[in-house]
């Protein structure tokens, strides 16, 4: 296939044809002919050889070698550096203190057949970036997955975490929430570890027999209060460069207060089993082989002491460009970065490669005569694991030139067997769809369109199966409707550029066959894994890579925008009916619990022979002004049809001045559901359709400033981001009547 391939592109050069002159399809037969999986397995062998931390000379290596690549295939390269807050541990140590005392290891052993993981020098021990340091003792209490629900059940229990230390096991919620909902509920330590029911042998057989979490193994990570703001905790809102304005480090809100440590299920068992109390309840209950109890007395204590080096570090941003040919001054983004907690194969290196061989193959089409039209701007950030630091730093320093000349952002992070995940704006869920018709699965030979639709069709199939999933299947079922895309939160890199600066933005992978979940963030995700459970003979990386360059290429080349408006509007009047229900169920809740307590329901329910108090009584919902979001909504609906009507009817056929003004024009059209206000005690995020939310972390929140207001009982919130949020819609619509004009020869 390379070959032949090989040879179109070569034939038409011989006859003297540019390659621009190409139909699409030759173009990106010629680019896929140099997407090798062998070299994007050697580069990641060589890349995830040592540990790849921030301030870790490998790190840095990576990032000198990744510039002398981009150059090598004709790109404008530099490398961009920053001076960011990273704590790297000085000292740690997690023990049971008692009549029976336990040291936690906290450090991972080299595992039979795997070569990488024996490389311990440099590796970080168990540690979670931006925990407060600390040396306390304490109770021990068991909080199930530390999530606001299950604090709500300990209140019922009787049981207080006040001034006692927490475990926590990963799952359920972003790994930040659960130290900083301890703090919150007066805990002075936290301590989180994987249970193998949701991340062990309880799921597979364990490293290096198969691909799950072995005993010894923990996940690192950061627990930055993401929500707040991601990026450098002493610059927020500014590029931390070297001159940059700083607070200090005890008024950085992202910070926590409270030390907090990971740690694997195999000292996790000792821990657990020391406590005493009312016994766990059965959805608290893991697969480790004791009872669970909720502890909290003196029968059960625990040391916990951190000690980190709180200086700035050193990033390492890895830029390249193509200048573009006819806009030079319309940016196509592309990133992933190179960063990892150890050595970092799966995450995020496997998405990296495939970035390079698309970068490289871009290279190649330059070499034969190709170039585009408009600029390419590929980036390789640093430091994403410590919360997104490299990206922040760098759209925060370039955020007037993005708002200038950015077309669009295109995120990758870790990849791997599997199906096509796609997420961001949904004025792109057109884009992406047909792009995936033209990229082939690996394993099965037909499109990864195909394979998608088939594949939701057959999960909405199963009992039980959610709405989501069945709506999902009546898309994939019409071929003449798009496959819905996700709504992004944060935990990548595409957060700064879609919900600080509002440009449009995609985040794409494959996954869901392969299983990297198991070493996530240990110093088991390494080549040697990777290729054996996650991606064998790298065949997703290319399959990433194709699809990645596709969607490079064709927004560089595009003469009309590749946005399609319905499917925007239509996705916001359903997360509108959500929020309308949202606030429904939550009055008819509140409703109910107050004549089950004025009844004494819950005394009578509960087991009189066990701990139980009422539950905390849910405030009066009152009804809410939603008059400008519909309107909003209506008036959205009405010019996203108009605009798609005229554009399919007449876009064609304008003539290239007016192809150009109007591409220039959409250009800005996600920019304005930006608000200089922010959302509510979080004013960096700025965009009012997507956000992360304040109790999901990673997971998104949408129309966050009214939905949020909502569930927090923040009343008066959400009739103001009602009407903040209506104005944002309004503008867009605005944008889009503008864009009809034009091409109605206006």
């Amino acid at each position: 296939m390379r070959r032949a391939a090989s040879s179109i592109l070569a034939l038409t050069l011989a006859a003297g044809l540019a390659l621009p002159a190409l139909a699409d399809a030759k173009l990106e037969q010629a680019f896929d002919a140099q997407i090798s999986p062998a070299e994007m397995s050697a580069w990641m062998k060589d890349m995830a050889s040592e540990p790849n931390h921030v301030g870790s000379p490998h790190d840095k290596a990576n990032a000198e070698a990744l510039l002398a690549r981009y150059k090598s295939w004709g790109w404008d390269a530099h490398i961009e550096t920053f001076q960011v807050l990273y704590p790297t541990p000085i000292s740690s140590s997690l023990e049971l203190v008692g009549a029976s005392p336990f040291k936690a290891t906290l450090t991972e052993a080299p595992v039979p057949g795997d070569e990488t993981s024996s490389r311990t020098k440099d590796q970080l021990p168990a540690y979670v970036a931006f925990q407060g340091d600390g040396d306390v003792t304490a109770p021990l209490v068991y909080v199930n997955y530390g999530m606001p629900a299950d604090y709500d059940a300990l209140e019922r229990m009787g049981v207080s975490v006040k001034g006692k230390i927490v475990i926590a096991r990963y799952g359920a919620g972003w790994r930040g929430l659960k130290p900083k909902l301890a703090q919150d509920h007066g805990a002075v330590g936290c301590i989180i570890y994987s249970d193998p029911a949701d991340d062990g042998y309880a799921t597979d057989d364990v490293y290096p027999k198969g691909a799950a979490r072995p005993a010894q193994g923990f996940q690192r990570g950061s627990v930055a209060v993401m929500p707040t703001y991601p990026g450098d905790p002493l610059t927020p809102g500014v590029g931390a460069t070297e001159k940059a304005k700083r607070i200090k480090r005890e008024d950085a809100p992202t910070i926590l207060k409270i030390p907090t440590l990971p740690i694997s299920y195999g000292d996790a068992q000792h821990f657990l089993a020391a406590l005493d109390g009312d016994v766990a309840p059965s959805n608290w209950r893991g697969a480790l082989p004791i009872t669970y109890h909720v502890g909290g007395s003196e029968a059960a204590k625990v040391r916990i002491a951190v000690k980190s080096d709180w200086s700035l570090k050193t990033v390492y941003d890895v830029v390249a460009m193509i200048k573009g040919s006819t806009y030079p001054d319309q940016w196509v983004l592309r990133g992933n970065h190179h960063d990892g907690w150890v050595f970092g194969a799966s995450d995020p290196l496997s998405g990296n490669v495939a970035q390079q061989a698309e970068a490289k193959a871009i290279g190649g089409l330059l070499k034969q005569g190709w170039r585009p039209k408009r600029t390419l701007v590929y980036l390789s950030w640093d430091a994403e694991e410590p919360m997104l630091l490299g990206s922040t730093e760098w759209v925060e320093t370039h955020a007037e030139e993005l708002a200038q000349k950015g077309v669009v952002y295109i995120n990758s992070d870790g990849n791997g067997r599997g199906f096509l995940g796609a997420g961001g704006s949904h004025s792109l869920e057109r884009f992406v769809n047909d792009v995936a018709k033209d990229v082939t699965d690996p394993q099965t030979g037909v499109s990864v369109s195909a394979r998608l639709r088939a594949a939701a069709q057959v999960a909405a199939a199963s009992p039980g199966a959610s709405p989501r999933l069945q709506a999902q299947a009546k898309a994939a079922a019409d071929p003449s409707r798009d496959m819905p895309i996700d709504a992004l939160g944060s935990g990548s890199d595409y957060s700064s550029f879609l919900q600080h600066i509002g440009l449009a933005t995609l985040d794409v992978g494959y996954g869901g066959e392969g299983s990297s979940g198991g070493v996530y963030h240990s110093a088991y995700d390494t080549w040697e894994h990777h290729s054996r459970f996650v991606d064998p003979g790298f065949a997703y990386a290319g399959a990433l890579a194709k699809t990645g360059g596709r969607l490079v290429l064709r927004m560089a080349d595009a003469d009309l925008p590749p946005q399609r408006y319905t499917n925007f509007a239509d996705t916001v009047g359903g997360y509108l009916d959500e929020v309308k229900k949202l606030a429904d169920t939550k009055r008819e809740t509140q409703v109910t619990q107050a004549k089950l307590l004025a009844a004494g329901a819950y005394k009578l329910a509960d087991d009189p022979t066990e701990t139980h108090g009422p539950p905390t009584p849910l405030k009066p919902v009152p009804y809410f002004n939603f008059a400008p979001m519909d309107n909003a909504v209506a008036t959205l609906k009405a010019s996203a049809k108009a605009y798609d009507a005229a554009l399919a009817a007449k876009g064609a056929s304008l003539s290239p001045d007016a192809k150009a003004r109007l591409f220039a024009l959409t250009r800005g059209v996600e920019m304005t559901l930006t608000s200089d206000v922010g959302l509510p005690g979080r004013p960096w995020y700025k965009n009012l359709v997507y956000a992360p939310g304040v109790y999901t972390g990673y997971g998104a929140k949408t129309l966050p400033g009214v939905r949020e207001a909502i569930e927090e009982e923040r009343w008066a919130d959400a009739d103001k981001y009602s009407v903040l949020t209506a104005q944002a819609l309004t503008a867009y619509a605005a944008k889009l009547d503008e864009a009809t004009k034009l091409i109605n020869g206006g």
